[in-house]
């Protein structure tokens, strides 16, 4: 194995937001008083530095700012970190910023441009002002508008909408109203994704009522349809992209390829010395900045390797070459079978490379399950 890809990718995390909303599971803590840019900044810089040292000869390709809500910090902060990642960064990469649209109708996009960020990710998740009140949104359906059209005002030409389908009370109609509003707007990129009702949430504590598994299958078909015909192409289980504009992080993360994670909760995955290892950094902000240096460091078990690899690769519509387990996990392709066959018989899995069907994508957790006996 080799013991760094020419190739990686940095997350940093951005911990605050405005309010949490009540599906959230993400690591985001509503802001109460004074946002600690300066002091955050300061130790987003020091934990980079550290990282970014032990992996000098490696080319960052794709950067994600993530949170919380990274557009509540200033372009300032997104410039001097791009400048500390510049010896490294290559010259086509994808720099993402996370931004909410109830945070962005007062912010000077040409700003977060002009500091290095060449792709935005809008969190719209729904046009319909009762479905945005019961997700907990701080934002109208017009400010989504509003931040989409200053985003090609300040010249963005790659976008991603953000939308879930199942919400509370949804309806075929309403869902596919949705997903028609953002298609009308003209993003490269949309991330369509199921409502789910995660652990340590609100709406886990108090489920809301969502519509039944016939609803969303009905959903579901008729939103693929309508992606189709716009000419967006699936290529992840909710990810769809025009032109070939695929979000090259999160392909990096669905590829089992390796990331640096920056910030308060962050985590990060290197080959390192024939290892794989997972990273993170301390979760709640005042502990992250009393020692931004302070990092976990777990290697993944020889035994779980190929589990990890097909929880990712498998996302993809196309999967990922046969090749690619090899050099990802150092393991044989043999340590697949005789699963993977068993698979192929099924009509569930591809014989000509690490991939789910049509018919597989629809039951993934029934062929990791699969994999795992």
């Amino acid at each position: 194995m080799n013991t760094m890809p020419p190739a990686v990718g940095v997350y940093v995390h951005f911990p605050w937001c405005v309010r949490k909303c009540p599906y959230c599971d993400f690591n985001s803590h509503p802001l109460r008083g004074n946002l600690q840019e300066p002091e955050y900044r300061s130790a987003l810089l020091l934990d980079l530095s550290a990282q970014l040292s032990g992996i000098s000869s490696a080319i960052i390709d794709t950067v994600f700012f993530g949170g919380g809500t990274p557009s509540l910090f200033s372009a300032e902060t997104f410039a001097d970190l791009l400048a500390a990642m510049q010896p490294q960064l290559a010259v086509d990469a994808e720099i993402t910023m996370e931004a909410n649209p109830g945070t962005l109708e007062h912010k000077p996009l040409d700003a977060y441009r002009q500091a290095g960020i060449n792709r935005l990710s809008i969190g719209a998740q729904s046009f319909n002002p009762q479905h945005l009140a019961k997700l907990g949104r701080i934002h109208s359906d017009g400010d989504i508008e509003q931040s989409f059209a200053s985003a090609r005002q300040a010249g963005f030409d790659n976008v991603n909408l953000d939308l879930m389908y199942a919400l509370p009370g949804q309806t075929v109609a309403e869902a596919i109203a949705d997903l028609q509003r953002a298609i009308d707007l003209g993003p490269e990129h949309l991330s369509w994704y199921q409502l789910t009702l995660e652990p340590k949430t609100e709406f886990y504590a108090r489920p809301p009522t969502l519509p039944d598994e016939e609803v969303v299958c009905d959903i579901e078909e008729a939103g693929h349809q309508l992606l189709a015909d716009a000419g967006y192409s699936r290529y992840e289980i909710s990810a769809y992209a025009r032109n070939g504009r695929v979000a090259r992080h999160n392909v990096n993360y669905w590829s089992f390829g390796d990331y640096v994670g920056i910030g308060a909760g962050a985590h990060g995955k290197l080959s390192q010395d024939g290892h794989i290892v997972r990273t993170e950094k301390p979760k709640q902000p005042r502990l992250y900045l009393g020692d931004p240096l302070a990092i976990v460091h777990s290697p993944i078990a020889q035994d779980a390797l190929a589990e990890e690899f097909l929880l990712n690769a498998l996302r993809l519509v196309d999967g990922v070459d046969v090749d690619v387990f090899a050099v990802r996990t150092g393991l044989e392709i043999t340590a697949l079978q005789p699963q993977w066959q068993q698979m192929i018989d099924r009509g569930l899995m591809r014989a000509d490379r690490l991939a789910a069907t049509g018919q597989g994508l629809r039951y993934l957790d029934s062929i990791i399950s699969k994999f795992l006996s």
